[in-house]
């Protein structure tokens, strides 16, 4: 490919590689992703397969890419949402619903399943990315033991846990309503939050710890 540097053309190029991104994502929604090709992508976008090429290499690059975007767009949307709540057993609640809802979107192999489609170094790429997800968990769980909503506990380990839990509800497929619900009060009890005689307040079960 030539070099480009008119911005006319770089709007064009960027144009063109949200096509296929979002003709990806349309695809990995309707077909999933065995068997999906570059000619499929390419056909989806409205485009020649060698401009496909000329942006990704394979599929696995491909995929990569298309992971990587709509993490850093969810992270992104997340951080902002969980600026409107206070209490972090309620971003808790915030943070497990807008997973299993993104999971369920994507129909991406969801966590450590991702290692059975990547190479390793792209695996180990995308986990590098990804732990923005796990970073922002452990500020919420943290700050949730510090105000007294959770008993102190291994904050790593209960993030991984509850990475676990929504890879195991992804894989189920069940995107339901009363199924998120569940799956936010699964995951909220067993980190140890209670709730008023209602079930829907917070209540704390330490003391909070000093600042």
């Amino acid at each position: 490919m030539p070099r480009i540097s008119a911005p006319t053309n770089a709007a064009q190029r960027a144009e063109t590689q949200r096509r296929i991104l979002t003709a990806f994502g349309e695809l990995l929604f309707s077909h999933g992703l065995p068997g999906l090709t570059m000619t499929d992508v390419a056909r989806q976008a409205g485009v020649g397969r060698t401009a496909v090429y000329n942006y990704y290499a394979d599929i696995e690059e491909l995929l990569i890419a298309y992971a990587l975007d709509e993490t850093e767009r969810f992270l992104i949307g997340l951080r902002e949402s969980l600026q409107s709540l206070d209490n972090p057993v309620e971003q808790l609640a915030l943070y497990v619903r807008a997973q299993v809802e993104d999971l369920s979107r994507r129909h991406l192999p969801p966590g450590p399943a991702m290692g059975t489609v990547l190479s390793p170094a792209s695996f180990s790429r995308l986990a590098d990315h990804v732990g923005g997800l796990s970073v922002l968990l452990q500020d919420i769980l943290r700050e949730a033991m510090a105000q007294g909503y959770l008993p102190v506990a291994d904050v790593i380990q209960l993030a991984q846990l509850i990475h676990g839990t929504l890879s195991s509800s992804a894989a189920r497929g069940d995107g339901t309503p009363d199924a998120v619900d569940r799956t936010v009060r699964f995951i909220q009890l067993g980190a140890g939050a209670r709730f008023d005689d209602a079930g829907s307040l917070p209540v704390r079960v330490t003391q909070p710890a000093a600042r």
